[in-house]
């Protein structure tokens, strides 16, 4: 997720840094714009150009250079350039969650989901229902998911396996979320009974049990890779809630066509409240839960 920052105000940085009051050019900025699009799929509208040049100034200012040519110049070099997109994904993105924050989503999948899901693979002779957190930032909806199974779903159904994955573009998130360790922030919407059960408090901050941290699996995944994104098969629900709003129409349908593929029939698909897939994919059928609608593949 993205986040406005104003620019407006200029500050002086040590000599030889760059000021934050300077600005791309129309050529710099379209020339910035296209590079991040063909490697992950955001894409800065023109309104945006604030935004983007707020967020590359700190890593500019960080490596002590001077401009954003520069700066591009690092990037699109094969080798600094490769150990730099890392850098470069957590500068123009930010990452905004908390444990429970869709309520309503993990009521259907408690309610509805899951039930319809075990029923499916019941017919089949399967027990193995495989969950993905596309895009999961620091973790906590898919600790959250696995909370839910351990706590509510596993005691009904102990024949059944869960597998759950967590993907993000932002290979520090991903690792913060491996170790399981939160601030007040992210527990803020838990539920006491959860927090007493699952959570230790150490000073200032929350550790998730062992238990819950060795159930979900995280890696550092671009949903814009072809490649890594063949990888992910056989998926029951995808979470994926609030990534399509920042890509265009093209990057949208390439997107959730490869969120489609990785999903077996009958399978899941939840994204953020203000997003649609009306005029993207006709694949999936939309389904309608109390407070909030999901898609199905059929």
């Amino acid at each position: 997720m993205f986040q406005s920052l104003n620019t407006a105000q200029t500050t002086n940085f040590e000599a030889g840094k760059l000021n934050s009051g300077q600005t791309m050019s129309p050529k710099t900025f379209e020339m910035w714009r296209k590079y991040i699009y063909d490697n992950c799929g955001i894409y800065f509208q023109d309104n945006k150009k604030y935004l983007l040049e707020s967020r590359l100034q700190k890593r500019i200012t960080y490596l002590g250079l001077t401009t954003f040519e520069e700066y591009f110049s690092f990037v699109s070099d094969s080798i600094k350039g490769n150990q730099e997109k890392k850098y470069l994904y957590e500068a123009i993105t930010i990452n905004e969650t908390f444990f429970f924050r869709n309520q309503p989503q993990f009521d259907a999948i408690i309610n509805n989901i899951l039930p319809d899901l075990i029923q499916r693979k019941r017919i089949l002779g399967q027990r193995k229902i495989k969950i993905w957190s596309a895009a999961s930032s620091s973790g906590e909806e898919a600790y959250t998911i696995a909370i839910i199974l351990k706590d509510i779903i596993k005691p009904k159904y102990p024949e059944f396996e869960f597998e759950i994955v967590g993907t993000d573009i932002n290979s520090t998130v991903v690792e913060t979320a491996k170790k399981g360790l939160y601030k007040e922030y992210s527990i803020r919407q838990t539920p006491p009974y959860y927090l007493k059960k699952y959570f230790t408090r150490i000073d200032n901050a929350f550790q998730l049990n062992p238990d819950i941290v060795n159930a979900v699996t995280f890696k550092n995944m671009n949903l814009y890779d072809e490649f890594a994104m063949r990888s992910m098969l056989g998926f029951d629900l995808i979470m994926c809630a609030n990534v399509l709003i920042y890509f265009d129409f093209e990057s949208k349908v390439k997107v959730v066509s490869k969120l489609y593929d990785a999903m077996n029939t009958g399978g899941y698909l939840f994204i953020g409240y203000s997003e649609t897939l009306h005029g993207i994919s006709k694949a999936f059928k939309l389904i309608s839960f109390p407070k909030t609608i999901g898609y199905k593949k059929e």
